[in-house]
C-alpha cells in the first residue's frame, strides 16, 4: 500500500549463492548489533535451530508526504520501541531511510527489545519506475541501494531486505518483472561479493489475484543466482468479522502449498470494519504455518489513511488507538505452534510461468546489470545519496544486453576484517549502550504494568 508515485524497487540477499571463486581481497564490515541473525532453511526462516515467525508492524511515521528515516532519530525511535514492547512484536518493516545516517543506537536498541528490521531500499528518487523500467534500472539507481546495504549488512537484526514494493499492481504492468528479478539478484550477487552473511531478499507484492501465483513462481525460478530468497506480499482480503475459509485465505494457502521460499504477509489488516485482528490466530495456527511464517500489520502510526494504531501528535506524543489494543490482546491470545509448524524442509525451485493475457513476460531471461554497477561488486558502493540527491530513474546508464544465465554468481569475496566497522563504532562511542540500557528499563517497566 505505501508506494512510491511510479516506482518500486528491489533488494537482495543470499540463500543459495555459488560457490565463490576468490580472486582479489575485498574488505567488509562486521556485525555489531546482538540478536542471533534470521536464516532460511526450506519455506521457512529460523532464530538459530528455532522456527522464526514474524509478528510485526510496518513502521513509517510521517507517511510518504513527510519522509523521515525514523531509525536516525534516537529520540522518536526510543519512544515507539517502548510502544512495540507493549505490543509484544518481534519485526518492524521501514519503508525508507538515509543510507548516509548512522544508525547504531537505534539499531542497538531495537535488538535490546529482541526486535529485528525488514528493510525496503528504495527511496522516491531512487526506485524503479513500472511505466519505464528499462531506462531507471540504471548503475546510479543500483549504486544508491548498494549503499544501503552497506549501511545495514553489519547489524544481525537485520532480518532482511525488500528488493521492491508493488511494482507489478495490474496485469498491465507484469513486464516489469524482469527488472525487478533483475534487481533481487544484483542485490544478492553484491551481498555475497562483499563478504557479508547471508542476508535474507525478496519482493513484496501487491496482491492482485490475476498474477499473484505467477509473480510468487517468477521470484522462485531460473538459476540459484536469480532466485529470491522468499516471497512476501500485502493481502487485505481478511476484513472483520471474517474467517480463514469466507476470507478466502484457506484457497491461497492450498495454492502455495509447495512453494520453496518463506512465504509471508509485508501488509495485512483490513479497516473497512471495526478491526479484532482476528485473522492473527489463524496466522501463527498450523492451518497456515506450513505455508506462512507471519506478517506485519499496517500500519504503526497514522498518517491519514485510518489505518494507524497510533496516533502521534507534533510534539511527539503517542496516544495508543482502539486497534492497538485490539492487535495487543490478539498477539497475546495466539502463541506459535510447537515444533517446527509444518514446513517444508527441502525448499526447491519452481517453473517460470508461461507468458498469458495477465503474464506478459515473454522470456525468462533477465536484463545484464549495467556495466557501472557490476564494477561495484570489487570496489564497493561508495557514499549513498540519503533522502535527496538527483534522483534515478533517468540517470544513463543502462542495462545494455540480456544476461546469461549464472551470471550473478558471485566470483571473490570479500574478507571478514573491517578497519571501517571499527571506526562506525568507535565514533559513536557509548550512545548505543545507553539507548540498549534505556529500552531494557522499559522492558521492566512495561513488564510491571501489564
Amino acid at each position: 500500500m505505501k508506494t512510491f508515485t511510479v516506482v518500486a524497487a528491489l533488494a537482495a540477499a543470499g540463500s543459495v549463492f555459488a560457490s565463490p571463486t576468490p580472486t582479489e581481497e575485498l574488505v567488509a564490515r562486521a556485525s555489531s548489533t546482538s540478536l542471533t541473525a534470521i536464516t532460511v532453511k526450506g519455506n521457512a526462516f529460523f532464530q538459530g535451530t528455532s522456527r522464526f515467525y514474524i509478528r510485526g508492524v510496518d513502521y513509517q511515521p510521517g507517511g510518504s508526504s513527510k519522509l523521515v528515516d525514523p531509525i536516525a532519530d534516537t529520540t522518536s525511535c526510543t519512544r515507539d520501541i517502548a510502544e512495540f514492547q507493549k505490543l509484544g512484536i518481534n519485526t518492524v518493516r521501514i519503508y525508507t531511510v538515509d543510507n548516509t545516517a548512522n544508525h547504531d543506537a537505534c539499531m542497538s536498541a531495537l535488538a535490546a527489545a529482541g526486535i529485528y528490521l525488514v528493510l525496503d531500499v528504495n527511496t522516491p528518487l531512487y526506485s524503479l519506475n513500472r511505466a519505464s523500467p528499462a531506462a531507471s534500472y540504471n548503475s546510479v539507481y543500483l549504486q544508491n541501494i548498494f549503499a544501503t546495504i552497506d549501511a545495514f549488512a553489519n547489524y544481525t537484526n537485520t532480518l532482511a531486505f525488500f528488493s521492491g514494493n508493488e511494482v507489478i499492481n495490474d496485469d498491465t504492468t507484469t513486464s516489469a518483472a524482469p527488472y525487478v528479478k533483475a534487481v533481487t539478484r544484483d542485490m544478492r550477487q553484491y551481498i555475497g561479493s562483499r563478504g557479508y552473511r547471508q542476508i535474507p531478499v525478496g519482493y513484496s507484492a501487491a496482491d492482485v489475484d490475476s498474477n499473484r501465483l505467477e509473480m510468487a513462481e517468477y521470484m522462485n525460478c531460473g538459476t540459484d543466482d536469480e532466485r529470491s530468497d522468499f516471497f512476501a506480499f500485502n493481502d487485505y482480503s481478511w476484513c472483520d468479522p471474517s474467517s480463514f475459509q469466507i476470507s478466502g485465505w484457506d484457497q491461497k494457502v492450498k495454492n502455495f502449498t509447495g512453494y520453496g521460499l518463506p512465504i509471508f504477509l509485508s501488509e495485512y489488516g483490513c479497516n473497512t470494519n471495526t478491526r479484532k485482528f482476528e485473522e492473527v490466530a489463524a496466522l501463527y495456527n498450523t492451518e497456515m504455518t506450513s505455508v506462512y511464517s507471519g506478517g506485519l500489520v499496517y500500519e504503526y502510526s497514522e498518517e491519514g489513511s485510518n489505518y494507524g494504531l497510533v496516533t502521534i501528535s507534533s510534539s511527539g506524543t503517542v496516544t495508543e488507538g482502539a486497534d492497538f489494543t485490539s492487535l495487543q490482546t490478539a498477539f497475546k491470545g495466539t502463541a506459535n505452534p510447537t515444533g517446527d509448524g509444518g514446513y517444508n524442509s527441502t525448499g526447491g525451485a519452481s517453473g517460470c510461468p508461461v507468458q498469458s493475457a495477465n503474464w506478459n513476460v515473454t522470456s525468462d531471461a533477465l536484463p545484464a546489470i549495467p556495466s557501472g554497477a557490476a564494477a561495484l561488486m570489487k570496489k564497493g558502493a561508495g557514499v549513498g545519496a540519503g533522502l535527496t540527491g538527483a534522483g534515478s530513474q533517468n540517470a544513463g546508464g543502462t542495462s545494455t544486453g540480456t544476461a546469461t544465465a549464472g551470471s550473478g554468481s558471485i566470483t571473490a569475496t570479500a574478507t571478514s576484517t573491517s578497519k571501517s566497522a571499527a571506526t562506525s563504532l568507535q565514533s559513536f562511542d557509548k550512545t548505543p549502550l545507553m539507548m540498549t540500557a534505556f529500552v531494557l528499563g522499559m522492558s521492566f517497566l512495561g513488564a510491571a504494568l501489564l
